[in-house]
């Protein structure tokens, strides 16, 4: 839906609720005409069921919007002494029309000082889970966001098994374009395997302003921007997913809005020069190994050489496959006298590869030798032909909404001829430290700002499935930050430290209010 449409949607939304609901503000000592006026309405509601005016805000906020208006249904009724279990159920079930019944049809009056608090425990329960659900909505949606690293593709900074939050305020938090979603969870609703959201009224892209903007190098979560799948196995790529339910990914942001980026026997170069990784993140690339007599032990290896995937064996056990080792770690390594030789697995230069972007045979590019290759820039221009068109078509149609069309050696965009264009938003360049093993832009291109979640902050748990007992919790890495300089360090005695501190004063200032 457009955002004209919303607004017509919203005025009819606006009328519905003032007629079911005029004669109720009269019996409240309100003006008739108060039910009608868009968002001043739903203010002079909050003081006639008793609730703070900020509740208005809330039925602003999607998907906590869904939540709080089958609340403030129950509440209107609640307000004109209808308490019973019926009269809830009627409520949320009518999708508020039962007020209709209570403004035309019952002979209802005003409860102008109703207590607030349940009537029962069920009640009680139920009211604490809504508003824990609106809560933690607000701060997933809005603030910081929970989020599991499934793969290698960053590690030695980021492992398999990591737990972050990842803060949504530093990029700017993105306002929800599902209006209708389950609150907490993505795209699919857990046990249930079943979608969890409705792409029926989706609203336009917008985003609250952000403090910082993306620099090289910074880690970054976005939505997967060629997400065509249905679940984690199985892809058609006539599925339509919107944006903010496209899978989660996490990569570096190699490459920036403006910059030139060709990648050189593995390295990235920006604007001519390689990009320097910081301290924390190591390159890793892929290597055979050919042993002067036998295998060498995966666990002896993992343990000696900091190797995080085990290698892979030949026929006759003499040559091992390691899908990823450091430059660093390959240095000690080499000197192992097991070792006779070792062979980097990197592709030749002008070796295509046809499942790299952009998939077509004008391009020779593969996994180590790419580009030279420009970001878009909102507002840059930039020619427009046949020879740049594969790299570019995607972000003119798919992210930009244009209509593409070839007349021969003419390009017509939106139905007129076109030699130039004109981005209209920033893209970005997101790869994986893990070279040879990393599903990233090289693969599928450039990621629009559109489609950037937030960035990882915090390790709040890091889980190995291949430890045993209290080994499998990587405690060196429990409250450690993302970013910064020098080795992680974790923050886990002084959090535990402020917890306890905060859970003694509060027992201590409840103690004194029930002494006083």
């Amino acid at each position: 839906m457009t955002l004209m449409q919303w607004f017509i949607f919203f005025l009819v939304i606006q009328g519905i609720h003032g007629l079911g609901t005029w004669k109720l503000y009269i019996k409240a000592g309100k003006q008739a005409w108060e039910a009608f006026i868009p968002v001043y309405n739903a203010v002079i509601l909050m003081k006639i069921i008793n609730r703070p005016w900020w509740w208005t805000i809330l039925l602003f906020l999607p998907i906590v919007n869904l939540i709080m208006f089958a609340v403030i249904w129950v509440e209107t009724a609640r307000s004109f002494g209808k308490n019973s279990n019926i009269d809830t159920i009627l409520a949320v079930a009518t999708l508020g029309f039962y007020n209709f019944y209570l403004n035309y049809v019952a002979d209802v009056t005003y409860v102008k000082d109703r207590s607030l608090h349940p009537r029962t425990g069920l009640g009680d329960w139920v009211s604490s889970i809504l508003f824990a659900v609106v809560a933690a909505t607000i701060v997933h949606t809005y603030f910081i966001q929970p989020f599991t690293i499934p793969t290698s593709s960053l590690e030695k900074t980021l492992l398999v098994g990591d737990f972050l939050f990842v803060s949504k305020f530093h990029f700017g938090a993105r306002v929800p374009m599902t209006t209708i979603a389950a609150p907490m969870v993505h795209d699919t609703i857990p046990m249930l395997k079943i979608k969890s959201y409705s792409s029926d009224y989706e609203l336009p892209y917008m985003r609250i302003p952000g403090f910082q903007k993306i620099k090289h190098n910074d880690i970054v979560v976005f939505n997967w921007p060629v997400d065509t799948m249905l679940d984690m196995r199985h892809t058609d790529k006539f599925y339509y997913k919107p944006i903010d339910k496209k899978t989660n990914y996490v990569k570096r942001c190699v490459g920036l809005p403006g910059d030139s980026l060709e990648v050189r026997d593995g390295y990235v170069y920006i604007n001519g020069k390689q990009n320097v990784l910081p301290e924390r993140a190591k390159l890793q690339f892929s290597y055979m190994v050919e042993t002067n007599s036998g295998p060498f032990n995966n666990y002896q290896l993992a343990s000696r050489y900091n190797i995080t995937d085990f290698p892979q064996y030949n026929q006759d056990r003499s040559v091992s496959y390691f899908p990823a080792i450091t430059d660093e770690d390959l240095s000690k390594f080499k000197n192992h006298p097991n070792v006779k030789s070792i062979t980097p697995l990197k592709e030749e230069k002008e070796k295509r590869d046809p499942n790299i972007f952009p998939q077509n045979p004008d391009y020779s590019w593969n996994n180590d030798f790419f580009g030279p290759l420009y970001i878009p820039e909102a507002g840059k221009t930039i020619d427009i032909n046949l020879n740049v068109l594969p790299l570019y078509k995607r972000v003119l149609t798919a992210y930009e909404g244009n209509t593409l069309d070839i007349q021969g050696n003419q390009i017509l965009i939106n139905g007129k001829v076109a030699t130039t264009y004109t981005f209209k938003q920033d893209y970005y360049w997101m790869m994986g430290d893990n070279r040879h093993n990393s599903q990233d832009a090289r693969a599928w291109g450039f990621v629009p700002f559109d489609h950037v979640v937030g960035k990882p902050v915090f390790v709040w748990m890091s889980w190995n499935t291949n430890g045993k007992g209290f080994d499998k919790i990587r405690w060196n890495r429990l409250f450690t930050t993302v970013g910064g300089s020098g080795q992680p360090v974790s923050y886990l005695i002084p959090f535990l430290v402020v917890v306890l501190g905060w859970t003694g004063v509060n027992k201590w200032r409840r103690r004194k209010k029930e002494n006083a």
